[in-house]
């Protein structure tokens, strides 16, 4: 419903929220180490440090070790049958970590021990307070992990080597941060993408569930003949009625073409009534990264769209409403008054969204609104 995608908050077409990534059990570990498991003795030995005071050396239980959500259940690309802790090959180090208050240590799975100094930098790219309050993974994890621009850009570069590395843990580390990454810092990657790598990886049926992230970062470190391949297939799918990659297609083909895309854009999905919610959903999403980033379609050309998208889609006028409000673009204040004196938007969701705009907004005609018509 409401697009509130803010600077420094991850890519809306790229992450949900609903994932916790590997980098983000990292970041909310006090205390991180690479361990061996023991032969027939229970214990597992610490062989690295990454972060908190643990020494090289020391032992650890097996019994107050477990596996991780996502070597039980789900990793990020589906179903996983990562095996369990104790069965963990002698001698195959485990990235273990483990919070201030608890008496356990989780496994995030296997990696080998050359990673090490990796994870250690990956780790301190985070400069947070030592005397936060105890943070309570991973429950608690979506509400304090995000980083400053600073901080993206920094852990970036650090992981864009090892996206599809051959080591998996370290592969998914990689994607996991690039995929939880505000759109603004991805686009610092573009000095250092390889498109006909990316062209690769996007065609690969086993990459399928990390072609929208892919995607975007073709848009970024592509060309004219990517754009002219994107338009093609964007064609295909609006045909085909498939939103599956839809919204990283335009939204890659609004880097690669700029602002005088947004004509297109608007009369495809805003003034078409045969789109469907799906793809105008996906024509929004692509213009949320874009408005959050204020780069190649400068944010000002994302609210003229925005309010294009109000004016032709009255009674959907409430989704971009708490976006609006959060970019603080009062410019379509008048718009929503008139939404709201029309009674256009029946939804209660989308009447909140847009009264909660008009509250913050400085102009008085917002504030008007809010009183009964005479």
């Amino acid at each position: 419903m409401a697009l509130a995608v803010g600077e420094g908050r991850a890519c809306a077409i790229c992450f949900s929220g609903t994932i916790v990534t590997p980098g983000q059990k990292l970041d909310s570990a006090d205390q991180a180490v690479l361990a061996v498991a023991a032969a027939s003795e229970g214990q597992f030995h610490v062989i690295a440090v990454v972060k908190g005071g643990v020494g090289v050396g020391e032992v650890i239980a097996d019994s107050v070790v477990t596996p991780g959500a996502a070597e039980i259940a789900m990793s990020m690309d589906g179903q996983t049958a990562t095996p369990k802790v104790s069965s963990a090959a002698v001698g195959e180090p485990l990235l273990l970590v483990r919070s201030r208050t608890s008496e356990t240590w989780t496994s995030i799975g296997t990696i080998g021990a050359e990673y090490a100094g990796w994870l250690r930098q990956l780790a301190a790219t985070k400069h947070g307070d030592d005397n936060q309050p105890a943070r309570l993974w991973p429950s608690k994890v979506m509400a304090w992990s995000p980083l400053t621009d600073a901080e993206w850009r920094e852990r970036l570069a650090l992981v864009w080597p090892h996206l599809e590395d051959s080591q998996a843990l370290a592969a998914e580390i990689a994607y996991g941060e690039l995929m939880r990454a505000p759109y603004g810092a991805m686009r610092t990657l573009k000095p250092r993408l390889e498109a006909e790598t990316l062209r690769n990886w996007i065609a690969d049926p086993n990459l399928a569930s990390r072609r929208s992230v892919y995607t975007l970062l073709l848009g970024i470190g592509g060309d004219q003949n990517d754009a002219a391949e994107l338009e093609k297939l964007i064609d295909q799918a609006l045909l085909a009625r498939d939103t599956a990659n839809l919204s990283a297609m335009l939204a890659a083909d609004l880097e690669l073409r700029g602002p005088a895309r947004l004509d297109w854009l608007q009369a495809a999905f805003f003034d078409d009534r045969q789109r469907t919610l799906p793809e105008i959903d996906a024509a929004l999403l692509a213009l949320s990264v874009h408005g959050a980033a204020d780069a190649t379609v400068p944010r000002e050309r994302v609210v003229e769209a925005y309010r294009s998208f109000i004016k032709a889609r009255k009674p959907m006028a409430g989704f971009v409403a708490m976006e609006l409000a959060n970019w603080k673009a009062w410019d379509a204040t008048a718009d929503y008054v008139d939404i709201i004196r029309s009674k256009a938007v029946k939804d209660p969701a989308g009447q909140f969204a847009i009264l909660s705009y008009l509250k913050s907004s400085p102009l008085t005609v917002g504030q008007a609104a809010l009183l009964p018509a005479e």
